[in-house]
């Protein structure tokens, strides 16, 4: 069965689809959302399965991922990740925003992503994405779609991620077209703050 394709106001979401959205995503749905970056592909982190099927999708092993974790806002960091005082000033800072954190993970990182010394932190500032993990109560996994073999790296277009996508996830959402750039991914594991990838975020401290 091929998946839903769903439009949802960018900048209004109406709560009744977001609701269809997060009920998927309790059942162990894929779902693709926009961000305020690109694209990206997305499950409820607390199932094992979906996880799996994500890791699959992207043609890696479930413990050897490195995706990482949306959050609404930054009261759920610290149930997954050690914070030093001066990593959170800048991430209350610049967040919501186009920046991923890299932080110390803790032992409560679910199963499925165990043994992981790291986890990505984002907050991104797109209503949809951040309205979606706000009602399901806690984050999703994050990943960003990619096509390495095509000449548009990141692809833009819903209509486009649907034709490819809709055998392989739940739903896909159209909140208009994407970016093409990804976030500003920062080392904040000790306060040096190291930019691993430069993106769509300007950091300063």
């Amino acid at each position: 069965m091929p998946a839903e394709f769903i439009h949802i106001h960018p900048q209004t979401p109406e709560p009744r689809k977001i609701q269809q959205v997060v009920s998927s995503l309790r059942d162990g749905g894929i779902v693709i959302y926009p961000t305020d970056t690109v694209y990206a592909l997305g499950c409820d982190i607390h199932n094992a399965r979906a996880v799996e099927r994500i890791a699959r999708i992207k043609g890696i092993k479930p413990h050897k991922n490195d995706f990482s974790f949306i959050c609404h806002d930054l009261s759920h960091i610290s149930d997954y990740a050690r914070v030093s005082n001066a990593a959170f000033k800048v991430m209350k800072r610049l967040l919501p925003g186009p920046f991923t954190f890299i932080l110390e993970a803790n032992n409560k990182v679910p199963k499925v992503l165990a043994n992981r010394k790291t986890v990505g932190i984002r907050v991104p500032d797109h209503p949809i994405t951040r309205l979606i993990v706000f009602e399901l109560d806690h984050p999703i996994i994050t990943t960003s779609i990619k096509d390495d073999d095509e000449f548009m790296e990141y692809p833009t277009d819903p209509d486009i991620i649907f034709e490819r996508f809709q055998h392989q996830v739940d739903i896909v959402i159209d909140g208009g077209f994407g970016g093409l750039i990804p976030s500003t991914v920062i080392d904040a594991t000790d306060d040096h703050f190291e930019i691993i990838r430069e993106g769509a975020g300007e950091f300063t401290l």
